[in-house]
């Protein structure tokens, strides 16, 4: 049930055992709040389920990467770099995708920089951040090319740049709008970079469904978590609220403000913008040698 649209992937799966309407779904995605906007109508049972159980789990993204290297979660959010390593395992859904249209993560410092040119003051300096799977680690690396990096939780860029363990930081998530009033600045949008260099969005999360699920139950599940969305979209007041313990140091205005741009018509569907961005960015990251395998980009039908 699926649609391929990128290069032969290799066939080294492991077998999960078996998968039917009884089982009760394990679904992955990040405790931020454009992810709980998006599986709310899931979680409080506001939309049809179609008789399926389902068991969230909140996992930073890098955590819920790896653990779609072991092909652990029927249902999980993913970055579109780690995609590019389950491509045997899991297929995309067309829905939930996390796309930055002229936005994206940022590269910031608490230095005074030298000189105006983003590219020369990042050339020697290490950098924190979020983990080595993450599509702005991929995005950074087709920017820059190879460079000094550390790896963080996400929630501690802003920490190990103020003792000195890193000379900058590579935000995503909350930290895009709030890193002013945490006493950084801003060297470069990566998604600004990314749109105004291909004209296409900067294709940062999605969600993937594990292709040993039969072809029905993968129907049943995709449209789940699409009304899910269709949901928070059109309930967007009450979904806000219920993604606001999610929301570290956001109001409910900022909260919002961020769940919009992640969270909209590519969100609805990738669409042929959507998809072209995919095989850009991993494209790119393939010539480049950041991705050392072939693979197939599917899409679940």
């Amino acid at each position: 049930m699926a649609s391929t649209v990128l290069m032969k992937s290799q066939d080294n799966s492991r077998s999960p055992g078996t998968v039917g309407r009884d089982t009760i779904f394990s679904l992955g995605h990040s405790p931020d709040p454009d992810d709980a906007f998006m599986f709310y109508a899931m979680a409080a049972k506001k939309i049809n389920l179609r008789g399926y159980k389902f068991e969230h789990q909140l996992e930073d993204i890098q955590t819920l990467n790896e653990r779609a290297l072991r092909g652990e979660l029927h249902i999980s959010a993913i970055s579109i770099h780690a995609y590019a390593s389950v491509t045997d395992k899991y297929a995309l859904l067309p829905c939930g995708a996390s796309m930055g249209d002229g936005y994206g993560p940022l590269i910031v410092t608490n230095q005074t920089p030298e000189t105006s040119e983003s590219s020369d003051f990042l050339r020697d300096k290490t950098i924190a951040v979020p983990g080595k799977l993450t599509s702005a680690f991929l995005a950074l690396q087709l920017y820059l090319g190879s460079f000094k990096h550390v790896v963080v939780p996400f929630d501690r860029i802003f920490e190990t740049v103020k003792i000195g363990q890193a000379d900058a930081g590579l935000l995503i998530h909350e930290g895009q709008l709030t890193y002013a009033d945490a006493g950084f600045r801003k060297i470069l949008d990566l998604g600004e970079w990314w749109k105004t260099r291909t004209g296409l969005p900067l294709p940062l999360g999605g969600n993937v469904l594990r292709k040993d699920i039969p072809p029905e139950i993968q129907r049943d599940l995709l449209t789940i978590v699409r009304a899910s969305i269709e949901f928070g979209l059109a309930h967007r007041a009450e979904a806000v609220e219920h993604s606001m313990p999610y929301a570290r140091n956001m109001d409910s205005v900022l909260a919002s403000k961020f769940i919009g741009m992640y969270v909209n018509d590519y969100t609805r569907d990738y669409g042929e913008t959507g998809r072209q961005a995919i095989q850009r960015f991993l494209g790119e990251a393939c010539a480049a040698g950041y991705i050392d395998r072939d693979f197939a980009i599917e899409f679940v039908r």
